[in-house]
């Protein structure tokens, strides 16, 4: 028995909030993972050269403020280019459609035959789908290019979540340096930001797919490293200057 209309819309609602939520979470993860490692990379470079805690501090606000502006700017502007590729490609298949009919159908008949749909069921799709050019638009970018629209208010808040994920993240490791001496503040900030890093590896693992202790593992092995690295080059530097 067919679902009746409202049991569909709130189907589709439901759908659609689930795949909000996945996509805010991938933003957490780009920004916060960002914020974090470079914060750590900067308190590790600078406690190479000097343990002024206000120099230390000064520093990290200073990037923070960059670096979260940076990447909001950043999610915005690559997901615009997304979203003018998907217009410029759509206007070219509509061109296509216009010019060479046959050969489009064509290729629409080729995409639902790799599907297994064969015979008489597959020239009335073909030709149910080819007497609308929208929804016909519609299935060549989705099925033949596999390109997706993409929604200019989504962009927004993409980029919002970015910029306040990676503020947040540049924090979590400066907040002992407020309270306590160089030293202490290291270990502390280590610590905080390999907790933090396993714990949105878990939450993504539990969200989405995968074993929770490998996906924190994993969060915390490409954090820790990549902070780890920017200590290694600032001891080299320093060393050598």
């Amino acid at each position: 028995m067919r679902p009746s209309e409202e049991a569909f819309h709130k189907h589709k609602i439901e759908q659609r909030e689930f795949h909000k939520k996945e996509n805010a979470l991938r933003d957490v993860i780009l920004g916060g993972q960002d914020g974090l490692v470079n914060a750590l990379g900067i308190i590790l470079g600078v406690l190479v050269a000097s343990n002024d805690v206000k120099i230390l501090i000064a520093t990290v606000i200073a990037a923070t403020i960059a670096e979260s502006i940076s990447m909001g700017a950043v999610a915005y502007t690559s997901a615009l280019a997304q979203r003018d590729y998907y217009l410029s490609e759509r206007e070219l298949e509509s061109e296509e459609v216009d010019k060479f009919p046959e050969m489009e159908k064509e290729e629409l008949r080729r995409v639902y035959e790799k599907k297994g749909i064969t015979g008489d069921l597959l020239e009335k799709l073909v030709d149910q789908l080819s007497s609308n050019k929208k929804v016909w638009l519609d299935v060549m970018m989705a099925e033949e290019l596999q390109i997706v629209p993409v929604n200019t208010r989504d962009v927004l808040k993409s980029s919002i979540i970015v910029t306040i994920a990676t503020a947040i993240g540049h924090i979590i490791p400066v907040i002992p340096f407020f309270f306590l001496d160089p030293k202490t503040g290291l270990i502390l900030a280590i610590i905080f930001s390999a907790l933090t890093l396993f714990a949105v590896g878990i939450y993504q693992a539990v969200t989405l797919v995968g074993s929770w202790w490998k996906s924190g593992l994993r969060m915390v092995l490409i954090g820790m490293g990549a902070a780890l690295m920017g200590f290694i080059i600032a001891k080299i530097f320093h060393a050598v200057i």
